[in-house]
């Protein structure tokens, strides 16, 4: 992966929070994916989350995720 000058990695998305398209429902990748972070974490899944708030779970449950995080 390439870098920029401050070597932060290019490519990298912007805040979810800050995307145009936060505010509508969460994408069929994001709620497959969500469903099964929350079947790894024993977290409740949210099927009414927006595309902002299922990303920033993801990023949540990603660290949470015995599969994910090598435990």
């Amino acid at each position: 992966m390439s870098t920029q000058q401050n070597d932060t990695p290019t490519g990298l998305q912007r805040d979810p929070d800050e995307w145009k398209t936060g505010d509508e429902p969460m994408t069929d990748a994001q709620r497959s994916y969500l469903e099964t972070l929350c079947h790894d974490t024993g977290d409740t899944f949210d099927e009414r989350l927006t595309k902002a708030e299922a990303s920033k779970m993801i990023d949540v449950l990603r660290e949470r995720s015995p599969r994910l995080s090598g435990e």
